[in-house]
């Protein structure tokens, strides 16, 4: 999912990011133009807006009947139609926008930050920070996409079930065919005890 950078530069990939993470990772860049690629070689627009930052708790029951919680901290950019800037804003201001919402809404900086982008060509989703990259002026954020998963079966447990074997996730039982058996009598007679 995520790839941070180590000393040797080889990438390594971990699990989704925290919003604390994030944050540092944009405190260290502040004067670099920040931008996000949401697919190959598919920029947001440079006039992109941060409209909002939402903070929400998941509350949940997976399909083996476990409760889960957690929370997610959702960035939302938008493009504007029509093309503001040349540039993309600058990490620096991106965080002045984070302090000026976390005045109002302490945001959990264990939570799972997730970035939340659509436009005419990309339907709107919420997506993983995944690989930074720092290159000249600019700091792209290379987002993944979210996934879905069977909680119960990572859990090797069931869906609903009393065994894994039976889980809805599990390969399917292969069915028996019928045997079909020819009666000496080629029809069911009165008195017969077939009827």
């Amino acid at each position: 999912m995520n790839q941070l950078n180590t000393a040797a530069g080889d990438p390594v990939t971990r699990g989704p990011m925290t919003w604390g993470e994030f944050k540092s990772t944009l405190e260290q860049n502040p004067d670099l133009h920040l931008q996000f690629q949401y697919d190959e070689g598919k920029f947001v627009d440079s006039s992109y807006h941060i409209t909002e930052i939402k903070q929400a708790p998941i509350v949940s029951v997976d399909c083996g009947g476990v409760m889960n919680s957690w929370t997610e901290v959702i960035v939302q950019l938008w493009e504007p139609s029509v093309t503001e800037a040349d540039r993309s804003m600058k990490v620096g201001k991106a965080l002045k926008i984070v302090n000026l919402v976390e005045k109002t809404l302490p945001l959990d900086p264990d939570a799972t930050v997730k970035i939340e982008f659509g436009n005419s060509k990309f339907d709107t989703r919420q997506m993983y920070p995944g690989e930074f990259v720092a290159d000249g002026e600019t700091f792209t954020v290379n987002l993944a996409p979210d996934f879905t998963q069977c909680k119960a079966l990572t859990r090797n447990q069931s869906c609903g079930t009393s065994s894994a074997e039976a889980s809805c996730c599990a390969p399917a039982p292969v069915k028996q065919e019928l045997e079909l058996v020819a009666s000496e009598a080629a029809c069911c007679e009165p008195g017969s005890g077939c009827c």
